[in-house]
């Protein structure tokens, strides 16, 4: 399975990504010194929604419709 997900960070902003291994990526969001470097510098990020699809075609596509929202859609789905 793959993952879309949004974060919401500690300065208000959204982050959208994808990946196979959503509890794995969200530690590495909040732990980790090397990657996630949007979200290294915007501590704590918290998972405020994900969706689950079969193919990583399929969840690329739907990253980056949702990166292409303005804030007001992106709360929307949250809701």
């Amino acid at each position: 399975m793959y993952f879309v997900y949004i974060l919401g960070c500690a300065d208000k902003s959204f982050y959208v990504g994808c990946t196979n291994n959503l509890e794995k990526r969200l530690k590495q969001h909040n732990d980790s010194k090397w990657n996630a470097h949007y979200t290294k510098i915007r501590r704590p990020i918290i998972l405020r929604y994900s969706e689950e699809f079969k193919t990583l075609i399929e969840a690329r596509k739907r990253e980056r419709e949702i990166k292409g929202w303005r804030r007001e859609k992106k709360l929307n789905l949250i809701k």
